[in-house]
């Protein structure tokens, strides 16, 4: 599924590589971010996903 086919409005949670696609950042960002507790992520299935929510919290605290 491409993000140009998505809107964000409708989904509900990002795949790493899509994370890293649609706001501009390395894996190892999002890695880092995760491990310093700044980007909230789950666990499903044994995937990682982001939660928009949490996508858009981590943007609102660098404004």
């Amino acid at each position: 599924m491409k993000l140009s086919q998505t809107s964000t409005n409708s989904r509900r949670a990002f795949r790493v590589n899509e994370f890293c696609e649609a706001y501009r950042v390395s894996r190892a960002t999002v890695y880092k971010l995760m491990k310093e507790g700044k980007l909230r992520t789950a666990l499903i299935g044994g995937r990682r996903v982001i939660p928009v929510d949490a996508a858009e919290a981590l943007l609102g605290e660098a404004a």
